[in-house]
């Protein structure tokens, strides 16, 4: 079944456009899920939209936007009445400017989409879009309507399609300042710095998300099979970090403690396409686990 995009429209190039689909790039659909249940029943809870003075619940036809301009007073706005905000980004994704990637700070990275083209026609625009963009090393910054908000896009080549990234608003990023003023300016000695140093170097390695678990979810699809089984509840004695006292002493340690890891351990030589195969297998079987935990 194919994906069912989240918007459909134009991309847009000065002159040049072509049609496009945009399709969320991300999902949490595999996250454990869990319902609310009425303790003494055994039944499902289901929320219910209620009068906040009469306390009478209200029918879905009955709702309606409202934006508050006084206490107990709202400007009441019709579903129709927005759809009619008359936006050019409605229906376009007009890329307004070309940016070093570089240049586009990590915090106003948010949500991120793949758009491809959405006909046969619109194929040589849309590959000629994504393709000086790699040749220049360039990013295109855009602007678009999605469920009913204008998001300023980040477009970025990625294979053969266009990877699309919304970006936060200035206002909504916190000024950083007002975290971090309080932080006083140490200066590290040289040999402790040495040490953390070459404690980073012994944990380095390549970015793999292949390899990331998620603990926690594993952790939950443990407790619901140990309970439908009516077995004890698995628990984890986790000691608590604290405040090192003696930094010094305990960078050595760390250092001596990596090196004898790394002597206890050595490395094994893994055939690629058996070290590419096993994440696969292995999320197939945790997938398997969480569909007979549910």
């Amino acid at each position: 079944m194919a994906p069912r995009p989240n918007w459909k429209g134009y991309l847009k190039l000065s002159l040049v456009s072509c049609s496009v689909a945009l399709y969320s790039a991300t999902s949490t659909s595999q996250r454990v899920r869990f319902n609310i249940i009425n303790k003494k029943t055994g039944n499902r809870v289901h929320n219910q939209v209620v009068d906040a003075e009469t306390e009478e619940p209200v029918e879905q036809e009955d709702r309606v936007k409202g934006y508050q301009i006084e206490k107990d007073q709202y400007v009441l706005v019709e579903d129709e009445e927005l759809d009619e905000v008359a936006l050019e980004s409605n229906h376009t994704i007009d890329i307004e400017a070309f940016v070093p990637r570089s240049e586009v700070d990590e915090i106003y990275l948010d949500e991120d989409y793949y758009i491809a083209p959405n006909d046969k026609v619109g194929h040589e625009a849309f590959a000629v879009i994504r393709d000086a963009m790699k040749k220049e090393y360039l990013v295109g910054i855009a602007r678009v309507v999605l469920y009913r908000r204008e998001r300023i896009l980040m477009l970025a080549p990625r294979g053969d399609g266009i990877m699309a990234t919304a970006l936060r608003y200035r206002f909504e990023v916190r000024d950083e300042e007002d975290y971090f003023s309080d932080i006083p300016a140490v200066k590290v000695p040289a040999d402790m710095l040495d040490l953390a140093v070459h404690i980073l170097k012994s944990k380095k390695a390549h970015f793999e998300p292949e390899k990331f678990e998620d603990r926690y979810e594993d952790a939950l699809v443990a407790l619901i099979k140990a309970k439908h089984a009516g077995k004890p509840i698995p628990k984890l004695d986790e000691a608590k970090p604290s405040n090192v006292i003696n930094l010094m002493d305990a960078l050595k340690r760390s250092v001596k403690a990596e090196q004898g890891g790394a002597k206890s351990t050595p490395a094994r030589r893994t055939p690629a396409r058996r070290a590419s195969a096993s994440p696969s297998r292995k999320h197939a079987a945790h997938q398997r686990t969480r569909k007979r935990a549910g």
